[in-house]
Protein backbone atom coordinates (compact mmCIF):
# COMPACT_ATOMS: atom_id res chain seq x y z
CA UNK A 1 0.00 0.00 0.00
CA UNK A 2 1.47 3.68 -0.68
CA UNK A 3 0.40 4.91 2.34
CA UNK A 4 -0.88 5.08 6.16
CA UNK A 5 -4.38 5.64 4.92
CA UNK A 6 -4.24 2.96 2.84
CA UNK A 7 -2.66 0.80 5.56
CA UNK A 8 -5.61 1.80 8.02
CA UNK A 9 -8.37 1.06 5.39
CA UNK A 10 -6.82 -1.98 4.40
CA UNK A 11 -6.99 -3.35 8.19
CA UNK A 12 -10.28 -2.14 8.86
CA UNK A 13 -11.46 -4.02 5.71
CA UNK A 14 -9.85 -7.43 6.59
CA UNK A 15 -11.02 -6.85 10.18
CA UNK A 16 -14.67 -6.49 9.26
CA UNK A 17 -14.66 -10.00 6.99
CA UNK A 18 -16.45 -12.84 8.15
CA UNK A 19 -14.54 -15.49 5.86
CA UNK A 20 -10.70 -15.87 4.38
CA UNK A 21 -9.76 -17.87 1.64
CA UNK A 22 -5.96 -18.27 3.21
CA UNK A 23 -4.59 -18.82 6.71
CA UNK A 24 -6.69 -19.92 9.57
CA UNK A 25 -9.36 -17.53 10.32
CA UNK A 26 -10.86 -14.43 9.47
CA UNK A 27 -9.85 -11.49 11.01
CA UNK A 28 -7.97 -11.00 14.10
CA UNK A 29 -10.52 -12.85 15.73
CA UNK A 30 -8.38 -15.83 15.56
CA UNK A 31 -5.68 -14.22 18.56
CA UNK A 32 -8.90 -14.17 19.99
CA UNK A 33 -9.95 -17.80 19.71
CA UNK A 34 -6.60 -18.85 20.50
CA UNK A 35 -6.45 -17.31 23.66
CA UNK A 36 -9.67 -18.48 24.81
CA UNK A 37 -8.71 -22.33 23.84
CA UNK A 38 -5.73 -22.05 25.87
CA UNK A 39 -7.57 -21.25 28.71
CA UNK A 40 -9.43 -24.00 28.26
CA UNK A 41 -6.43 -26.67 27.84
CA UNK A 42 -4.57 -24.67 30.93
CA UNK A 43 -4.73 -27.22 33.88
CA UNK A 44 -3.03 -25.08 36.65
CA UNK A 45 0.23 -24.81 38.54
CA UNK A 46 0.97 -28.21 36.83
CA UNK A 47 1.67 -27.05 33.18
CA UNK A 48 3.30 -23.68 34.76
CA UNK A 49 6.86 -22.73 33.94
CA UNK A 50 9.57 -20.79 35.42
CA UNK A 51 12.01 -19.37 32.69
CA UNK A 52 11.11 -22.02 30.48
CA UNK A 53 11.57 -24.99 32.33
CA UNK A 54 9.09 -27.00 34.22
CA UNK A 55 6.77 -30.48 33.42
CA UNK A 56 4.69 -28.50 30.29
CA UNK A 57 8.24 -27.13 28.68
CA UNK A 58 10.05 -30.52 29.06
CA UNK A 59 6.76 -32.37 27.14
CA UNK A 60 6.72 -30.11 24.63
CA UNK A 61 10.77 -30.56 23.79
CA UNK A 62 10.96 -33.82 24.29
CA UNK A 63 7.55 -34.22 21.58
CA UNK A 64 9.41 -32.27 18.90
CA UNK A 65 12.54 -34.14 19.31
CA UNK A 66 10.65 -36.93 18.95
CA UNK A 67 9.05 -36.09 16.05
CA UNK A 68 12.06 -34.75 14.06
CA UNK A 69 13.96 -37.87 15.46
CA UNK A 70 16.75 -36.03 17.29
CA UNK A 71 18.26 -36.16 20.79
CA UNK A 72 17.02 -32.88 21.80
CA UNK A 73 15.03 -29.76 21.45
CA UNK A 74 14.79 -26.08 23.11
CA UNK A 75 11.94 -24.12 22.65
CA UNK A 76 12.30 -20.44 21.82
CA UNK A 77 10.45 -17.43 21.00
CA UNK A 78 11.63 -16.69 17.48
CA UNK A 79 13.15 -18.33 14.68
CA UNK A 80 15.62 -15.12 14.02
CA UNK A 81 16.76 -16.09 17.33
CA UNK A 82 16.91 -19.78 16.50
CA UNK A 83 18.97 -19.80 12.99
CA UNK A 84 21.19 -17.31 14.81
CA UNK A 85 22.11 -19.82 17.62
CA UNK A 86 22.61 -22.62 15.34
CA UNK A 87 24.52 -20.95 13.23
CA UNK A 88 26.71 -19.66 15.61
CA UNK A 89 27.38 -22.90 17.36
CA UNK A 90 28.13 -24.44 13.92
CA UNK A 91 30.96 -21.66 12.77
CA UNK A 92 32.42 -21.92 16.33
CA UNK A 93 33.16 -25.57 16.53
CA UNK A 94 34.42 -25.53 13.16
CA UNK A 95 36.38 -22.54 13.17
CA UNK A 96 34.86 -20.61 10.31
CA UNK A 97 33.14 -18.28 10.35
CA UNK A 98 31.76 -18.83 6.80
CA UNK A 99 28.29 -19.97 6.44
CA UNK A 100 26.50 -21.21 3.28
CA UNK A 101 22.37 -20.45 2.08
CA UNK A 102 20.35 -20.00 -1.09
CA UNK A 103 20.34 -15.90 -1.85
CA UNK A 104 16.20 -15.90 -0.90
CA UNK A 105 17.40 -17.18 2.97
CA UNK A 106 15.42 -15.84 5.61
CA UNK A 107 18.60 -14.98 7.81
CA UNK A 108 19.79 -13.27 5.01
CA UNK A 109 16.62 -11.33 3.41
CA UNK A 110 14.28 -10.40 6.32
CA UNK A 111 16.28 -10.71 9.84
CA UNK A 112 18.76 -7.74 9.12
CA UNK A 113 21.82 -9.68 8.60
CA UNK A 114 21.86 -10.25 12.43
CA UNK A 115 23.91 -13.04 12.13
CA UNK A 116 27.10 -11.06 10.68
CA UNK A 117 26.04 -7.97 13.03
CA UNK A 118 25.62 -10.11 16.10
CA UNK A 119 28.07 -13.22 15.57
CA UNK A 120 30.57 -12.09 13.24
CA UNK A 121 29.37 -14.63 10.53
CA UNK A 122 29.93 -14.02 6.87
CA UNK A 123 27.44 -15.47 4.36
CA UNK A 124 28.09 -17.29 1.40
CA UNK A 125 25.34 -17.70 -1.55
CA UNK A 126 24.46 -21.18 -2.72
CA UNK A 127 23.07 -21.12 -6.27
CA UNK A 128 20.70 -18.58 -8.14
CA UNK A 129 18.39 -16.71 -6.53
CA UNK A 130 15.08 -17.48 -8.54
CA UNK A 131 15.07 -21.45 -7.85
CA UNK A 132 16.30 -23.82 -6.05
CA UNK A 133 19.91 -24.61 -5.37
CA UNK A 134 20.98 -27.57 -5.93
CA UNK A 135 24.10 -30.12 -5.28
CA UNK A 136 25.94 -29.08 -8.17
CA UNK A 137 25.49 -25.18 -6.85
CA UNK A 138 26.95 -26.78 -3.41
CA UNK A 139 29.74 -28.82 -5.14
CA UNK A 140 30.80 -24.97 -7.04
CA UNK A 141 31.09 -23.09 -3.76
CA UNK A 142 35.19 -23.16 -3.45
CA UNK A 143 35.99 -21.75 0.27
CA UNK A 144 35.14 -24.16 3.02
CA UNK A 145 31.98 -23.00 5.34
CA UNK A 146 30.98 -24.30 8.70
CA UNK A 147 27.26 -25.16 8.11
CA UNK A 148 25.22 -25.04 4.35
CA UNK A 149 21.20 -23.76 5.69
CA UNK A 150 18.70 -25.22 3.63
CA UNK A 151 15.29 -23.89 3.54
CA UNK A 152 12.33 -26.40 3.22
CA UNK A 153 9.97 -25.33 1.63
CA UNK A 154 11.41 -22.56 -0.03
CA UNK A 155 9.20 -19.66 1.20
CA UNK A 156 9.94 -16.91 -1.34
CA UNK A 157 9.91 -18.95 -4.13
CA UNK A 158 6.56 -20.08 -4.36
CA UNK A 159 7.18 -23.08 -1.19
CA UNK A 160 8.83 -25.13 -3.91
CA UNK A 161 10.98 -27.75 -2.76
CA UNK A 162 13.62 -30.21 -4.70
CA UNK A 163 13.15 -33.60 -5.29
CA UNK A 164 14.12 -35.83 -2.34
CA UNK A 165 17.36 -37.25 -4.14
CA UNK A 166 18.44 -33.88 -5.48
CA UNK A 167 18.11 -32.94 -1.58
CA UNK A 168 19.69 -35.48 -0.50
CA UNK A 169 22.75 -35.23 -3.26
CA UNK A 170 23.13 -31.53 -2.18
CA UNK A 171 23.39 -32.83 1.81
CA UNK A 172 26.25 -35.20 1.31
CA UNK A 173 27.72 -32.79 -1.14
CA UNK A 174 28.20 -30.77 1.93
CA UNK A 175 29.09 -33.60 4.36
CA UNK A 176 31.59 -33.99 2.01
CA UNK A 177 33.41 -31.26 2.43
CA UNK A 178 32.97 -31.43 6.44
CA UNK A 179 30.02 -28.56 6.57
CA UNK A 180 27.21 -29.30 9.43
CA UNK A 181 23.81 -29.35 7.76
CA UNK A 182 21.12 -26.44 9.47
CA UNK A 183 17.41 -27.23 8.23
CA UNK A 184 15.00 -23.78 8.19
CA UNK A 185 11.93 -25.73 8.59
CA UNK A 186 9.85 -22.91 9.67
CA UNK A 187 7.13 -24.65 7.72
CA UNK A 188 8.39 -28.19 7.42
CA UNK A 189 5.34 -29.02 8.57
CA UNK A 190 3.98 -29.07 5.12
CA UNK A 191 6.73 -30.84 3.60
CA UNK A 192 5.79 -34.78 4.13
CA UNK A 193 2.96 -35.01 1.40
CA UNK A 194 5.48 -33.88 -1.17
CA UNK A 195 7.65 -36.38 -0.28
CA UNK A 196 5.67 -38.76 1.22
CA UNK A 197 8.18 -39.40 3.81
CA UNK A 198 7.71 -38.59 7.88
CA UNK A 199 9.01 -35.84 9.43
CA UNK A 200 11.90 -37.39 11.11
CA UNK A 201 13.04 -39.21 7.78
CA UNK A 202 12.79 -35.65 6.57
CA UNK A 203 14.83 -33.75 9.68
CA UNK A 204 17.67 -37.20 9.64
CA UNK A 205 19.22 -35.14 6.94
CA UNK A 206 20.39 -32.14 8.88
CA UNK A 207 22.00 -31.67 12.54
CA UNK A 208 20.02 -29.23 13.25
CA UNK A 209 16.37 -28.32 12.57
CA UNK A 210 14.18 -25.42 13.49
CA UNK A 211 10.64 -25.31 13.04
CA UNK A 212 8.16 -22.78 13.70
CA UNK A 213 4.63 -22.76 15.81
CA UNK A 214 2.84 -19.86 14.77
CA UNK A 215 3.45 -20.57 10.77
CA UNK A 216 0.90 -23.59 9.99
CA UNK A 217 0.64 -24.19 13.97
CA UNK A 218 -1.45 -21.08 14.78
CA UNK A 219 0.70 -20.18 17.80
CA UNK A 220 1.21 -16.70 18.45
CA UNK A 221 4.64 -17.07 18.80
CA UNK A 222 7.28 -19.48 19.22
CA UNK A 223 9.32 -22.13 17.45
CA UNK A 224 11.87 -25.15 18.47
CA UNK A 225 15.38 -25.76 17.53
CA UNK A 226 16.43 -29.32 17.64
CA UNK A 227 19.62 -31.56 17.11
CA UNK A 228 21.87 -33.29 19.41
CA UNK A 229 21.89 -32.99 23.14
CA UNK A 230 25.51 -31.17 23.34
CA UNK A 231 24.19 -28.48 20.69
CA UNK A 232 20.56 -27.94 22.31
CA UNK A 233 22.69 -27.99 25.45
CA UNK A 234 24.73 -25.05 24.36
CA UNK A 235 21.82 -23.60 22.21
CA UNK A 236 20.09 -22.87 26.23
CA UNK A 237 23.06 -20.66 27.01
CA UNK A 238 22.50 -18.53 23.64
CA UNK A 239 19.16 -18.48 24.47
CA UNK A 240 19.82 -16.56 27.44
CA UNK A 241 22.58 -14.46 25.83
CA UNK A 242 19.56 -13.59 23.17
CA UNK A 243 17.54 -12.42 25.98
CA UNK A 244 15.51 -15.34 24.84
CA UNK A 245 14.28 -16.74 28.36
CA UNK A 246 11.01 -15.49 29.42
CA UNK A 247 10.06 -15.51 33.17
CA UNK A 248 6.46 -17.65 31.97
CA UNK A 249 6.24 -19.18 28.29
CA UNK A 250 3.54 -21.43 29.14
CA UNK A 251 1.15 -19.22 26.96
CA UNK A 252 3.16 -20.43 23.63
CA UNK A 253 3.83 -24.03 25.09
CA UNK A 254 0.30 -24.18 25.72
CA UNK A 255 -0.46 -23.03 22.29
CA UNK A 256 2.20 -24.94 20.95
CA UNK A 257 0.95 -28.21 21.73
CA UNK A 258 -2.52 -27.12 20.54
CA UNK A 259 -1.22 -26.81 17.28
CA UNK A 260 0.53 -29.96 17.26
CA UNK A 261 -2.74 -31.50 18.51
CA UNK A 262 -5.28 -29.92 16.49
CA UNK A 263 -3.49 -28.75 13.20
CA UNK A 264 -0.96 -30.70 12.23
CA UNK A 265 -2.77 -33.68 11.32
CA UNK A 266 -4.61 -31.35 9.00
CA UNK A 267 -1.82 -30.73 6.91
CA UNK A 268 -2.30 -32.85 4.21
CA UNK A 269 -5.23 -32.05 3.78
CA UNK A 270 -4.21 -28.14 3.76
CA UNK A 271 -1.71 -29.25 0.64
CA UNK A 272 -4.85 -31.16 -1.24
CA UNK A 273 -7.03 -27.38 -0.84
CA UNK A 274 -3.58 -25.42 -2.25
CA UNK A 275 -3.10 -27.43 -5.08
CA UNK A 276 -7.22 -28.01 -5.89
CA UNK A 277 -7.05 -23.82 -5.18
CA UNK A 278 -3.90 -23.54 -7.43
CA UNK A 279 -5.57 -25.14 -9.94
CA UNK A 280 -8.53 -23.16 -10.25
CA UNK A 281 -6.55 -20.04 -10.39
CA UNK A 282 -3.89 -20.99 -12.94
CA UNK A 283 -6.70 -21.40 -15.16
CA UNK A 284 -8.08 -17.67 -14.97
CA UNK A 285 -6.80 -15.04 -17.61
CA UNK A 286 -3.79 -12.84 -16.40
CA UNK A 287 -3.18 -15.20 -13.69
CA UNK A 288 0.43 -17.64 -12.78
CA UNK A 289 0.59 -19.94 -9.89
CA UNK A 290 3.88 -20.73 -8.32
CA UNK A 291 4.93 -23.99 -8.70
CA UNK A 292 2.32 -25.47 -10.59
CA UNK A 293 0.88 -27.03 -8.91
CA UNK A 294 1.48 -26.19 -5.58
CA UNK A 295 3.75 -28.67 -3.92
CA UNK A 296 2.94 -27.24 -0.13
CA UNK A 297 -0.19 -25.66 1.57
CA UNK A 298 1.32 -22.35 0.13
CA UNK A 299 1.99 -21.01 -3.52
CA UNK A 300 2.24 -17.75 -5.44
CA UNK A 301 0.11 -16.16 -7.74
CA UNK A 302 1.31 -14.04 -9.91
CA UNK A 303 -1.09 -11.30 -11.18
CA UNK A 304 -1.12 -9.51 -14.65
CA UNK A 305 -3.12 -6.06 -13.61
CA UNK A 306 -1.81 -2.61 -12.76
CA UNK A 307 -0.61 -2.65 -8.89
CA UNK A 308 -3.06 0.49 -7.61
CA UNK A 309 -6.46 -0.97 -9.28
CA UNK A 310 -5.21 -4.71 -7.86
CA UNK A 311 -5.13 -3.51 -4.48
CA UNK A 312 -8.55 -1.57 -4.99
CA UNK A 313 -10.81 -4.24 -6.50
CA UNK A 314 -9.05 -6.64 -3.60
CA UNK A 315 -10.61 -4.46 -1.06
CA UNK A 316 -13.64 -3.73 -2.84
CA UNK A 317 -14.65 -7.17 -3.50
CA UNK A 318 -13.63 -7.95 0.82
CA UNK A 319 -15.55 -5.49 1.84
CA UNK A 320 -18.95 -6.15 -0.42
CA UNK A 321 -18.63 -9.87 0.10
CA UNK A 322 -16.79 -9.77 3.45
CA UNK A 323 -14.59 -12.47 2.45
CA UNK A 324 -11.00 -11.79 2.30
CA UNK A 325 -9.53 -13.32 -0.75
CA UNK A 326 -5.37 -13.69 -0.54
CA UNK A 327 -2.51 -12.24 0.45
CA UNK A 328 -1.23 -8.72 -0.07
CA UNK A 329 0.23 -7.64 -3.64
CA UNK A 330 3.82 -6.50 -3.84
CA UNK A 331 5.54 -5.73 -7.14
CA UNK A 332 7.70 -8.16 -9.23
CA UNK A 333 10.35 -7.06 -11.64
CA UNK A 334 7.77 -6.80 -13.77
CA UNK A 335 5.89 -3.74 -13.80
CA UNK A 336 3.08 -5.23 -15.40
CA UNK A 337 3.01 -8.23 -12.84
CA UNK A 338 2.06 -8.31 -9.17
CA UNK A 339 2.55 -10.96 -6.78
CA UNK A 340 0.88 -12.61 -3.75
CA UNK A 341 1.35 -15.00 -1.06
CA UNK A 342 -1.23 -17.67 -0.35
CA UNK A 343 -1.26 -19.99 2.50
CA UNK A 344 -3.90 -22.44 2.97
CA UNK A 345 -5.41 -23.74 6.49
CA UNK A 346 -8.41 -24.36 8.44
CA UNK A 347 -10.04 -21.16 7.21
CA UNK A 348 -9.79 -21.93 3.34
CA UNK A 349 -12.47 -25.02 3.72
CA UNK A 350 -15.38 -22.05 4.56
CA UNK A 351 -14.92 -20.66 1.32
CA UNK A 352 -16.27 -23.86 -1.50
CA UNK A 353 -13.79 -23.10 -4.38
CA UNK A 354 -16.22 -22.49 -7.11
CA UNK A 355 -16.95 -19.33 -4.64
CA UNK A 356 -13.41 -18.66 -4.70
CA UNK A 357 -13.34 -18.89 -8.53
CA UNK A 358 -16.09 -16.23 -8.82
CA UNK A 359 -14.38 -13.72 -6.15
CA UNK A 360 -10.81 -14.05 -7.72
CA UNK A 361 -13.17 -13.46 -11.11
CA UNK A 362 -14.67 -10.44 -9.90
CA UNK A 363 -11.09 -9.20 -8.33
CA UNK A 364 -9.48 -9.32 -11.95
CA UNK A 365 -12.03 -7.77 -13.81
CA UNK A 366 -12.33 -4.81 -11.86
CA UNK A 367 -8.76 -4.62 -11.84
CA UNK A 368 -9.04 -4.54 -15.78
CA UNK A 369 -11.50 -2.35 -15.82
Amino acid sequence: MPDELDERESREVWLACERALVGFDAAGRSARATLLALAERASGEADADRYGSGPLAARLESRIAALLGKEAAVWLPSGTMAQQIALRIHADRRQTRNVAFHPHCHVDVHEEQGYQRLHGLRGMYVGSRNRLATAADVEALRESYAVLLLELPQRDLGGQLPLWDDLVDACEKARGRGAALHLDGARLWQCPPFYGRPLDEIAGLFDTVYVSFYKDLGAPAGCALAGPHDVIDEARLWQIRHGGRLFAAYPYLLAAERGLDELLPRMAAYVERARELGELLAELDGVTVVPDPPQTAMFHVLVRRPPEALERATLDVAAETRVWVGGRFEATADPAVQRAELTIGEASFRVPLDEARMLWVDVLARAAS
